[in-house]
């Protein structure tokens, strides 16, 4: 079974944090969300607007296409 989107862009999201030595508090306090959000996202239980993405890629210093391989 192949994985969800969502879930795709949660688990690069969180080896690209991770890799950067980010919490998901730094990123809440970068993005202005919830920590809940954030979690949610990383776990792919969150789908994201566009607009959301590229403010996560920003954050991250990389390219949406990075967070959805």
């Amino acid at each position: 079974m192949s994985k969800s989107t969502a879930q795709k862009f949660g688990e690069n999201m969180k080896k690209i944090r991770l890799e950067k030595g980010m919490s998901q508090g730094d990123i809440c306090r970068a993005l202005g969300l919830d920590r809940a959000y954030i979690s949610n996202v990383e776990n792919g239980k969150q789908n994201l607007t566009i607009s959301t993405m590229e403010k996560v890629a920003k954050a991250l210093g990389v390219s949406i296409d990075i967070l959805l391989k």
